[in-house]
């Protein structure tokens, strides 16, 4: 069986490295399963999914014309619903998805906190404390920059 792209074969995982795995295919080719290819998931460290001697299945996505082979094994993975997602699973190399506990519930806040709100003040006071921060700000921008283009304060020879 040749190997072309779209084409799925079965490979043994012979090295692994921090940006991804290579895979010895039939005919004695490697191609290499780049770290964003190895599953649906963020993955950090690829040993955390496979290991050498792993028998796997890939997907050929690319042959450059140097000869080298890109593969995937994330879109062999089937999709799952949410519901079957969070069932407990047997561990990250049978289904690709690493256990990890959730604290948040489900829900993450990116959002920055509110720096200004952080007591009950009135409008008027946040807003004077706001003018007055920002007044600072300027105040130490400027200075920064107009010793850097040799302004106000700096002497000038005629």
């Amino acid at each position: 069986m040749s190997i072309e792209v779209g084409s799925v074969v079965e490979g043994v995982v012979t090295g692994i490295t921090n940006f991804g795995a290579f895979i010895e295919l039939p005919e004695g080719k490697t191609g290499l399963v780049h770290i964003s290819e190895v599953a649906d998931v963020y993955v950090k460290d690829v040993h955390d999914f496979l290991t050498e001697k792993d028998k796997v299945k890939v997907k050929v996505l690319t042959i450059d014309e140097k000869g080298k082979i890109g593969l995937s094994i994330k879109q062999l993975q089937e999709k799952k619903p949410e519901a079957q997602a969070s069932a407990p699973n047997a561990g990250p190399r049978s289904s690709f998805r690493p256990q990890r506990p959730s604290n948040h519930g489900g829900q993450r806040d990116f959002r920055k906190p509110n720096r200004f709100n952080s007591s009950p003040a009135s409008f008027e006071d946040r807003l004077s404390k706001f003018l007055k921060d920002s007044d600072e700000r300027l105040t130490d921008l400027r200075r920064k920059t107009d010793s850097k283009r040799g302004g106000r304060g700096s002497r000038r020879s005629d």
